[in-house]
């Protein structure tokens, strides 16, 4: 579906019926449609909310992709996935764009289910390299002819993964390119030290100046060509130390990602290259480019909400206010996050007290036994990552810290439906890869007030805390409860079924589906401990009809929990509320409130079911 948007009479978009048509396009064709491409992504992006810096400075490489090579035959990869959306309408996606990343829409990461271009499902940073090789060695295998292409983006180079893929063997596949796409950021400004080495020999202003120089006094003569290549000789001689071409990889930068012509005829040669030795292309974009404020604060409108709304969320925000309070009273309380200070709120951290700030940049393995290690020393260390990318840190968490016994405090941001960012970024795993881990205290806040008093009781237990929260309290009327009430709070009374929810939303249902259906006289508890369960009001309420309510998967989480607890127990009638067991695409939250059976009316409806049965 299009967007209600005004459409450009016949733009060169609209006329594109076949992506290899873009073969054709001359180079100031190619320009045109780039402009209609960012401006498309900014009209989109500003109805629907998305990924806005990245897209607009990535739409002349994605071009010059398109113009080179042959997809869907040939394969591209991106890493990470949010920088797709050029793609997405060069590769046939167009008339959908509109219906970007709402309900039944198209996905705003690339998604294998969706279209033949997108080879794999990818929203989490640093898997690109892996999966492409391992494309290689099936190709290869097979005896087939095509190029895999791997864009990587937003320094997600450095991640672990794809460090140990560049590193793996001495040599790579043929017909085989890492593109990596530098922009100088990760969400927020890049930090990394083997990112800023691989930068450095090509990013001073003198080899940039030299190359546009060149061009400007003898634009493409045979001079030119010649003293580019004396650039070149000397740029090796003072760069022989070029890593990736010890790890297999002819090594071809720095190019200017913005400029189409010059872009599609360095990839033209790389085309050619990588048929005899695999080719790492290093190009510079500027992220946010082609608008103004975006240039200026790339990380600032890297993800926007609808009408271009940006910031943190409100736990988010609570957070680094708890934090520098912290701070102020102990200074071994530190704080560290991978690549997301802003969005967990850190960023005021970094601002009042940057010497108690850490970002390691796209690293959530290493953020965790960063934190362990600063936890031996003595330090206070809180982790703030978003729930879907704590995940990936899950044998750091068990083995590094809680095998250790080691008080890190994990603030889970993110967690729960997480909306519009769909299945790569579901917050909804968190419980079930955290609560079986021996002793770790899970804890969730019914409201962003109660943060500071939470972080405090997390400190005071001087053991491994996670506390669990999703960006927003919006969705909830829920008030602070003091934590001198208890972990396990009834916020409603009643003698007849109890419904046991866990965070704002599902706090928020509960008291609503108990409000609807009086007859029920159900009681209301706000269980801000996931573990430990709270066995004294369990072993009260035996007996009774019990509803569980949590933003988790089912398998493994809280009502798995109240389940095992009462499984020698006989007596108690269990209804489990949560996530199914599968994967839940985008769309907005409430949406996908409804489609897992989350809302007030579904807990009013198993209210009503339990009142039947009696």
């Amino acid at each position: 579906m299009r967007g209600k948007g005004p459409v450009l009479v016949m733009s060169l978009l609209s006329q594109l019926k076949d992506p290899s048509q873009i073969k054709a396009l001359s180079a100031s064709q190619l320009k045109s449609l780039a402009e209609e491409i960012r401006k498309e992504t900014v009209e989109v992006v500003s109805r629907n909310g998305g990924h806005l810096s990245s897209n607009l400075g990535i739409v002349e490489t994605t071009l010059a992709l398109y113009h080179t090579f042959d997809f869907p035959k040939d394969k591209l990869i991106f890493d990470v996935g949010h920088q797709c959306y050029a793609h997405k309408m060069l590769s046939g996606r167009y008339e959908a764009f509109g219906g970007l990343r709402t309900e039944g829409g198209i996905s705003g990461f690339p998604d294998a289910n969706e279209s033949p271009f997108d080879v794999f499902t990818t929203g989490h940073a640093g898997t690109s390299v892996s999966m492409g090789l391992g494309l290689c060695a099936a190709r290869d295998r097979a005896g087939e002819d095509y190029c895999v292409i791997n864009v990587v983006g937003d320094g997600s180079l450095v991640n672990g993964l794809n460090l140990e893929a560049i590193m793996s063997k001495d040599t790579k596949p043929k017909n085989y390119i890492v593109i990596l796409n530098d922009n100088g950021m990760s969400i927020s400004k890049n930090r990394n030290g083997f990112y800023g080495f691989i930068s450095k020999s090509t990013t001073k202003k003198g080899y940039v100046k030299s190359k546009r120089l060149f061009k400007k006094v003898f634009g493409n003569s045979f001079i030119t060509r010649f003293l580019r290549k004396i650039r070149g000789l000397i740029k090796r001689i003072f760069n022989s130390e070029n890593y990736f071409e010890k790890f297999g990889f002819k090594y071809v930068g720095l190019c200017d990602g913005n400029d189409i012509k010059e872009l599609s005829a360095i990839l033209s040669r790389v085309k050619e290259a990588c048929r005899e030795k695999a080719v790492f292309l290093h190009i510079k974009t500027t992220k946010g480019k082609g608008l103004k404020k975006a240039e200026e604060s790339s990380d600032y409108y890297h993800g926007v909400g609808k009408n271009m709304q940006c910031g943190a969320g409100e736990f988010s925000e609570a957070l680094g206010a708890a934090v520098n309070a912290l701070i102020e009273k102990d200074g071994r309380v530190v704080a560290v996050t991978a690549a997301m200070k802003d969005g967990t709120g850190l960023s005021a951290v970094e601002k009042k007290h940057p010497s108690n700030f850490f970002d390691v940049g796209i690293a959530e393995e290493f953020a965790v036994t960063f934190a362990a290690g600063m936890a031996k020393g003595g330090l206070k260390p809180i982790v703030a990552v978003y729930s879907t990318f704590l995940q990936r840190a899950y044998d750091e968490i068990l083995h590094d810290v809680c095998l250790q016994n080691l008080p890190v405090v994990f603030c889970i941001d993110r967690a729960g439906l997480v909306g519009e960012d769909g299945k790569t970024h579901q917050g909804v795993f968190d419980l079930s890869y955290l609560r079986h881990i021996p002793g770790i205290t899970l804890l969730a806040p019914v409201c962003a007030a109660e943060m500071a008093e939470m972080l405090d009781y997390a400190l005071s237990l001087n053991t491994p805390v996670a506390i669990r929260y999703p960006k927003s309290d919006a969705h909830a009327e829920c008030r602070p409860i003091p934590l001198s009430k208890g972990l396990w709070a009834e916020v409603r009374p009643g003698k007849g079924a109890v419904l046991l929810a866990v965070g704002p939303r599902m706090l928020n249902s509960a008291l609503a589906a108990a409000e609807a259906c009086p007859e029920a006289d159900a009681a209301v508890i706000a269980v801000r401990c996931i573990k430990p369960l709270c066995g004294q009001y369990l072993d009260e309420v035996s007996g009774r009809e019990i509803i569980t309510l949590e933003e988790n998967a089912t398998a493994g989480g809280f009502g798995a929990a109240v389940a095992e607890y009462y499984a020698e127990k006989p007596g108690s009638r269990l209804h489990v509320m949560g996530v199914k067991d599968e994967f839940i695409a985008h769309g907005s939250v409430s949406f996908q409130l409804g489609e897992c059976g989350l809302t007030a009316a579904a807990a009013e409806e198993e209210l009503q079911k339990i009142l039947g049965g009696k």
